[in-house]
């Protein structure tokens, strides 16, 4: 490729600080997202408008409209019948605002991208990437009010199985921004054994399993039940017969406040041993960069699971289940992170088409 034909190293960065806007655009939503959750305001809108629904209601007549609309459903009628709509107002601007977020993230995701298409500063590779997460993100905008419809007509609450499905698929959104941007780095890989890239995977894997869980466990309230530990229900391990009481048995996955919530602290246990032992690996193959990585992502989770015990001992108080949520992500980051540093392949080709030339792998 002539010299010509690369990319200024402007564009390059611009690529890169756009995606990063997006990327904490992202974050602040999933905690948007959570507080909406703890508020109980998730179905305050009862209409999936994407282009009217922008403006929120402006004037005494809409808001009374707004607020009748929300008397229709279940949750009104059986959890806050009576209330005023000075109260009506401060959970409808939470998931007002929630939405909004929404299509500011479309917005700030779309219009760049389009421009960068345009001066041709995105080589074909990262055009498919791109357009990939973009659809993921058309998609999330469906799971949204797919969530919101499952609370609608004959529950108090939305699914949380929908909800667990909304948080992780914007999650995964997040993870792939922040993997793209590590991708149009100039960074060199990194050399480690094929093991310590398997536990790396392992992690993420994990991670995410266990991000899924924590939804479970937010969308059933069972973080607010159980509020022990290190027991749970009077013991480490509860009886069979009060973890598996549901038919058929995989419900108690899902549906039983005991399993979900004893499902998330084991997953919590077994992420936190990997860890340590793929720090303790790293350090001891004097993988460099691949250790920092170790340890930051061991400190981190180490740090979230004396979050997530005082957000149980307390019974979920809205701050701590935020922080707990909060360095959810920043734990993701670092795992994120700690794969693709781990799995840079040989030659890779960035924006523009433009090929870094890389180490040998050992």
């Amino acid at each position: 490729m002539t010299a010509a034909a690369e990319p200024r190293p402007s564009r390059v960065a611009a690529v890169r600080i756009w995606l990063t806007l997006v990327a904490a655009l992202i974050a602040v939503m999933v905690l948007v997202g959570g507080a909406t959750r703890l508020t109980e305001s998730g179905l305050s809108i009862v209409e999936w408008k994407p282009v009217t629904g922008t403006l929120p209601p402006l004037t005494d007549t809409q808001w009374h409209a707004a607020f009748d609309a929300y008397k229709t459903i279940p949750q009104y009628r059986e959890l806050n019948a009576g209330m005023t709509l000075h109260e009506f107002k401060t959970i409808f601007w939470w998931e007002w605002s929630h939405r909004l977020l929404g299509r500011v993230i479309g917005i700030a995701y779309l219009l760049p991208f389009l421009w960068f298409l345009w001066r041709g500063a995105i080589g074909p590779q990262w055009k498919r990437a791109l357009w990939g997460i973009f659809a993921l993100g058309a998609l999330q905008g469906a799971v949204g009010w797919w969530m919101v419809a499952s609370g609608l007509s004959q529950r108090t609450e939305v699914s949380q199985v929908r909800l667990a499905v909304h948080l992780t698929l914007a999650l995964i959104i997040y993870a792939s921004i922040v993997w793209t941007l590590r991708r149009l780095s100039d960074k060199p890989p990194l050399v480690a054994a094929a093991r310590l890239k398997f536990t790396a995977v392992a992690l993420l894997a994990m991670t995410l399993l266990q991000l899924f869980l924590g939804a479970l466990v937010a969308g059933l309230r069972a973080g607010r039940v159980f509020n022990t530990w290190p027991t749970i229900d009077g013991a480490l391990i509860p009886s069979a017969d009060r973890l598996w009481f549901e038919t058929p048995w995989w419900k108690n996955l899902f549906d039983n406040h005991l399993t979900v919530q004893f499902d998330h602290r084991m997953m919590a246990y077994a992420l936190w041993a990997l860890a340590a032992w793929h720090a303790i690996d790293a350090l001891r193959a004097r993988a460099g960069g691949v250790a920092a990585g170790a340890l930051w992502l061991f400190a981190a989770l180490t740090l979230q699971a004396v979050l997530g015990i005082l957000t149980v001992l307390h019974a979920a108080p809205i701050g701590l289940a935020l922080a707990h949520q909060a360095l959810g992500i920043v734990v993701l980051t670092l795992v994120v992170l700690q794969v693709e540093r781990l799995t840079v392949p040989r030659q890779w080709t960035a924006i523009a088409g433009l090929t870094a030339p890389v180490a040998q792998r050992g």
